[in-house]
């Protein structure tokens, strides 16, 4: 699943209003696929069937795994095209490593995903066929019975009567005749309907073909799984060379010139007294030594509560409450768990609702914002609501691409819901142990 959701709302009817450019695309793509479908079927069917025809002979295997590698191409082919005019995106699966021939037909007849591809190219055809079925039914009928009243002189067929005589008849519904007036105007409302339903009813058929290609030519749950992984444990890293980098600096030009001119004082101090000096002289280089000591023991409070908070110790309600003191907001926070989550969890929690009251005081201009935590059904959820001007985007740079990492690493989400005007809504969910 993906860890960042957006929700959308979508007003009444807007599923019918399809832009001119995208309706072309999808009648296209409807002409093109089921063609597509049906070659790549026929080629993949007679392949496997020639391969385990001859699988008693060495050329069998060898066959098998050249339509299974065909079969790929060609679900490329018809992902390229979706992309292309459908704007569907299928993410490429990872192809398995091989050394040499044998090592290449060993991976490809081991390879899931290429067996995918194979039932991707039975199902084409009876997935695509729907919207080619759409575009007769919607553009061709509809166009014909739209220009019914010009085509019923050119295209149409005699009858001849038992009595001798001819008729003209260009379209029947039911055994009734529509060429005479007004019949033929029912015909054209008809004809105008179905033109104007035409373009949804080509998406809506293509949706199932969208679904399945999808699930069949992009990655398996495995491979997302460990490529989540992946990337998990390298953000992990990247933020753990990050805070490490945080920490040297802030001890290097903090704490450490602060505690070397702490030295410095008390050897002028030990000078001074050593040479008889007035009793203000000392007290004022005493003074300003207090003052560095003070300040290097703020620092390495500041810098032990960017690592972990100490008042977490007294679990996330008290936690919650010190940030919203301390937030230039007006904070309410509720905090509803019965039993603790984790450590890791209570600080994702914390380090969560931090930057989300800091995104609130910084751009959204919000006035109130509430923060509920509630946990139940092994789960964690947190919720920042503000009242500001919305607006805010997970990604280009903003802070809550910054949550991320944190969320992913244990397998959360986090789903914004931030249309222009507000309010913004961020729910962080995160498992409880």
């Amino acid at each position: 699943m993906d860890p960042v959701r957006r929700r959308l709302k979508v007003p009444l009817g807007a599923s019918l209003r399809v832009p001119l450019g995208a309706s072309l695309k999808a009648l296209l793509h409807a002409v093109l696929a089921f063609p597509l479908a049906l070659v790549a079927a026929w080629l993949v069917l007679v392949g496997l069937l020639f391969g385990g025809l001859l699988s008693v002979t060495a050329f069998g295997p060898w066959l098998i795994a050249a339509t299974v590698r065909g079969a790929v191409g060609t679900g490329a082919v018809q992902a390229a095209l979706a992309r292309r005019l459908l704007g569907v995106e299928v993410e490429p699966p990872v192809r398995p490593a091989a050394d040499g021939l044998f090592g290449w037909r060993r991976a490809v007849l081991a390879d899931r995903a290429g067996w995918r591809a194979v039932g991707w190219a039975f199902a084409a055809p009876v997935l695509a066929a729907p919207a080619l079925m759409a575009v007769l039914v919607g553009y061709v009928y509809g166009l014909l019975y739209l220009l019914h009243p010009f085509l019923r002189h050119v295209n149409y067929l005699t009858v001849h009567d038992p009595d001798g005589s001819e008729r003209h008849v260009s379209l029947r519904w039911f055994g009734v005749q529509m060429d005479s007036w007004p019949r033929w105007l029912a015909v054209v409302v008809v004809g105008a309907l179905l033109l104007a339903l035409a373009a949804p009813l080509v998406r809506l058929a293509l949706l199932p073909y969208e679904r399945v290609l999808r699930a069949l030519l992009g990655p398996g749950a495995a491979e997302l799984r460990i490529r989540t992984l992946e990337e998990t444990r390298a953000q992990a890293v990247e933020d753990a060379a990050a805070t490490l980098r945080r920490i040297e600096r802030d001890l290097h030009d903090g704490t450490q010139v602060r505690l070397v001119g702490l030295g410095m004082h008390l050897t002028m101090i030990r000078e001074l007294v050593a040479g008889g000096a007035e009793r203000e002289q000392v007290l004022s280089v005493v003074e300003t030594a207090q003052g560095n000591a003070k300040q290097a023991v703020a620092d390495l409070r500041s810098l032990v509560k960017g690592i972990h908070p100490p008042v977490l110790d007294q679990g996330l309600d008290a936690a919650l409450a010190t940030l919203a003191a301390d937030s230039p907001l007006e904070v309410a926070v509720r905090v509803e768990v019965g039993e603790r989550p984790s450590p890791a969890i209570e600080a994702i929690a914390y380090f969560c609702t931090a930057e989300l009251l800091a995104n609130a005081a910084k751009h959204s201009g919000a006035d109130t914002v509430e923060v509920e935590v509630a946990g139940g059904g092994g789960a964690l959820s947190l919720v920042v609501r503000d009242d500001g001007c919305g607006g805010a985007v997970v990604g280009a740079g903003s802070g809550l691409t910054g949550l991320l990492g944190r969320i992913r690493a244990v397998d959360g989400t986090l789903e914004c819901d931030s249309p222009a005007g507000g309010p913004t809504v961020v729910r962080v969910v995160l498992p409880f142990r």
